[in-house]
């Protein structure tokens, strides 16, 4: 993977990570001891170091629960964007000089955070007025870049929609009609929403064991970029936001439950407070750094998370019987709207079309809109809505679909079925790991 001009952080991250990969020869036992408490002292630092990013950009911290002294001494200090990238680089030359660890996932802990650091090098740089194309941001940042399709790839989903639409007008306004007979009346969402959160949690507990008292407080806002969004606040609790600007289709309540609560972000959030926290005490992982690789492993588990808490057909039959009848819908029709719903998982990726345009200068802010208006077949209103989560979150988008299916892989393998408590295995491995996008790949003794 080569690294881009003038990012020598990220450059030295990359190769820190390919090294951790295959380690000459085990180290000596006063070896390993240097190294642990190097990779210690490093784990420190990198928080320290988000902390710092995040005085210059207010959307860097997502989530920070760590010793409150550390956060006043990164105010107190008010580094400069140069001196946090020049600690950077020398916190990886540090990482560099010791031998990697040979215990699994002491070894990923490793990697992790040489690209954690590597990729705050690239938003430092981005912050200092340094310009990516999408695909150069999203390696620099996420570790990952995304597939591209052209926009007639979705004109040829869209034709196969034709037979599942009512008829009259084109496509994409048969298709909005259509989905406007599946909105949750604004008086039935708080309590659709509820059902779906009951659901999604008491199917995760089945596989998982989650801490007592762990909990997250539901609110509804408006005026965000975002749909849903989980604020995690530490000792196992999470505040989680709904933005209510548009009408949410009956899809959406098992999809935010599950993506936002359980089993996605606050239990993978929770499980990581748990067992590498407090579990290893490792403090690198009480702050989240939203633009970095970490993304990528939390919002493709947590959109994953759906497929795990209803495989096959079990959440076509919840929504028929439980969710569509609380929300004033006719439950016969379920199975119809879940048809175009799986095509239109086809167009995923088609918002990072956009993006890509958009970012890289090939249309204007009006040319974005169009293009998600015409091969994405959003509102005009919707189509707004998601070009401003481009302008504040950029090449984020990739983490949602991308991430989705590096993590269904690496939890599915090779196609063959593994059977339901191998995938939760493989699942759970992933919560409670350093594992990141380079590292989603089977072990080789599953």
């Amino acid at each position: 993977m080569a690294p881009f001009p003038k990012l020598g952080a990220y450059a030295l991250a990359l190769t820190v990570a390919g090294a951790a990969c295959s380690p000459d020869s085990a180290p000596a036992e006063s070896q390993v001891v240097e190294s642990q408490a190097v990779i210690d002292e490093v784990a420190e630092s990198y928080v320290k170091l988000v902390l710092a990013v995040g005085e210059h950009d207010v959307d860097y911290v997502d989530a920070y629960y760590g010793p409150q002294e550390w956060r006043d001494e990164v105010t107190a200090e008010e580094l400069g964007l140069p001196a946090i990238a020049a600690r950077a680089g020398t916190l990886i030359d540090r990482l560099r000089a010791v031998d990697p660890p040979g215990q699994e996932l002491e070894h990923l802990r490793y990697s992790y955070l040489a690209t954690q650091l590597g990729s705050l090098a690239a938003r430092v740089a981005m912050l200092g007025g340094r310009t990516m194309t999408f695909d150069e941001e999203s390696q620099a940042l996420y570790d990952a870049v995304a597939p591209t399709n052209p926009g007639e790839y979705y004109l040829s989903i869209q034709e196969e929609l034709d037979d599942l639409l009512p008829p009259g007008g084109s496509i994409a306004e048969r298709f909005r009609w259509f989905q406007s007979g599946y909105v949750i009346p604004p008086d039935r969402l708080d309590a659709v929403f509820t059902r779906a959160i009951e659901e999604c949690r008491e199917r995760t507990l089945r596989r998982v064991d989650l801490p007592d008292g762990e909990n997250f407080v539901l609110e509804y806002v408006t005026d965000q970029s975002w749909s849903g969004y989980n604020w995690y606040r530490g000792e196992y609790q999470s505040l989680i936001q709904v933005n209510v600007d548009f009408p949410s289709s009956i899809d959406r309540a098992v999809d935010l439950a599950c993506h936002e609560g359980y089993p996605g972000h606050h239990t993978y959030n929770v499980l990581l407070e748990q067992n590498l926290v407090n579990g290893r005490g490792w403090p690198e992982f009480s702050v989240y750094a939203l633009f970095s690789p970490q993304s990528l492993i939390a919002e493709g588990s947590a959109n994953f998370g759906i497929e795990m808490a209803f495989p096959g057909d079990e959440r076509l039959a919840f929504e028929r019987d439980v969710l569509f009848p609380l929300a004033g819908l006719d439950p016969a029709t379920a199975a119809s709207y879940y048809q175009v719903q799986e095509l239109m998982a086809r167009m995923n990726y088609a918002g990072n079309e956009a993006a890509r345009l958009y970012i890289d200068g090939d249309v204007d802010a009006d040319g974005a809109v169009a293009w998600l208006v015409r091969y994405a077949m959003y509102s005009p209103g919707g189509a707004r809505q998601r070009l401003r989560f481009v302008d504040q979150y950029r090449s984020y988008v990739i983490n949602y679909n991308l991430g989705l299916d590096l993590v269904r892989d690496f939890v599915d393998g090779d196609g063959a079925d593994p059977g339901p408590d191998a995938r939760w295995d493989r699942f759970l491995g992933l919560l409670t790991s350093p594992r990141l996008p380079a590292d989603l790949k089977l072990p080789a003794d599953l």
